[in-house]
């Protein structure tokens, strides 16, 4: 590669010192015969019955924070979207958008970061392209990514096939990836141990696909699980109630939450599933999860029952709030 160390915008010319970075950067990293036919498509052998496909883009900021970073976060955020859908993901494509005067090394670190974490979730990245914007247009990098899974049989999942009485179920405490992202800024003064729990949800997902009364799961990003309940609420026209005393957040993260006056309701979670289940199903549900390293922690946290489509907290002291839709930009973007 040229002596340079930093991105120039001869980076994205599509000349001599784009190839080097692809080459030595992200190919080096991701290689893989599909990726490597140097071609502006690749074919892909997508078995049958169901092809599933999503596609996202990551804007985090810092780009590394503890427990990840946003080339891990790319994979997983992509990844956790065909999970749930109850898809197998095979492959990805990815946009890397970089600023001029990004430092290469870091720019290695990001990639290799998120080869290892393709490379856990049994992805593989086929297919890409990089953009460099002038010096003071981005935020360091961003990725656009595109996914592509299977599913081995016909499913039967979404919200609108939720039924009054089905559980509320999440496999894990919420909101760390949010504190994790916020303390990482330094922009509170506060400082602490929290980790992302930036993860592939793939296992989770699987673990309850084999039951008949799997309805829904959603993984809690943006707008966090408060989120996903007013969505259920609004697209069945019953009400979703969540049980504030069963719901598991970590004391680090409560107390953060006490301190800078977030709700961690709102906060991003990053590698957990919110799953609605019919109730006869409920506790394989729950056996299921916490027999994974990922959902020790899994609890009942609610229950879908006729009302007027309102997503409803039943508080700690009993008493009822209502659980309402962002409506502005309470919460710096962290995803």
């Amino acid at each position: 590669m040229s002596h340079e160390r930093r991105i120039l915008l001869a980076h994205g010319n599509g000349g001599r010192f784009m190839r080097e970075l692809i080459d030595q950067v992200f190919a080096r990293h991701l290689a893989n015969p599909l990726l490597d036919t140097r071609t502006d498509a690749v074919t892909l052998a997508l078995p049958e019955p169901e092809i599933v496909f999503t596609t996202d883009g990551f804007t985090v900021q810092p780009l590394e924070f503890p427990g990840g970073d946003i080339g891990s976060l790319a994979v997983h955020g992509t990844v956790n979207d065909l999970a749930v859908a109850g898809a197998t993901p095979l492959y990805l494509a990815l946009n890397a958008f970089i600023e001029e005067g990004f430092e290469i090394e870091r720019l290695d670190r990001i990639v290799a970061s998120l080869a290892r974490a393709a490379q856990q979730a049994g992805v593989r990245v086929v297919a890409g392209d990089t953009k460099v914007v002038p010096r003071g247009e981005g935020g360091g990098i961003y990725f656009a990514t595109t996914g592509v899974g299977r599913r081995t049989r016909p499913l039967q999942l979404g919200i609108d096939r939720i039924m009054p009485g089905d559980r509320i179920l999440v496999s894990g405490p919420i909101g760390d990836h949010g504190i994790a992202v916020l303390l990482a800024r330094g922009d509170f003064g506060l400082s602490g141990d929290v980790r992302s729990d930036a993860a592939s949800v793939l296992p989770l997902a699987q673990a309850l696909l084999a039951l008949p009364g799997l309805r829904f799961m959603r993984d809690p990003t943006r707008g966090g699980l408060a989120t996903v309940a007013h969505e259920i609420a609004q697209s069945t026209g019953l009400d979703a109630w969540l049980d504030q005393a069963s719901i598991p957040v970590r004391d680090a993260i409560r107390a953060a939450c006490e301190m800078l006056g977030y709700d961690p309701l709102y906060l991003a979670s990053e590698g957990r599933v919110v799953a609605v289940i019919a109730p006869e199903d409920a506790d394989a549900a729950l056996a299921a999860w916490r027999a994974l390293p990922g959902g020790t922690e899994a609890a009942l946290i609610g229950e879908v029952v006729a009302g007027t489509a309102r997503g409803v907290l039943r508080t700690e002291l009993r008493g009822e709030r209502m659980v309402n839709a962002l409506d502005n930009v309470p919460l710096p973007r962290m995803c």
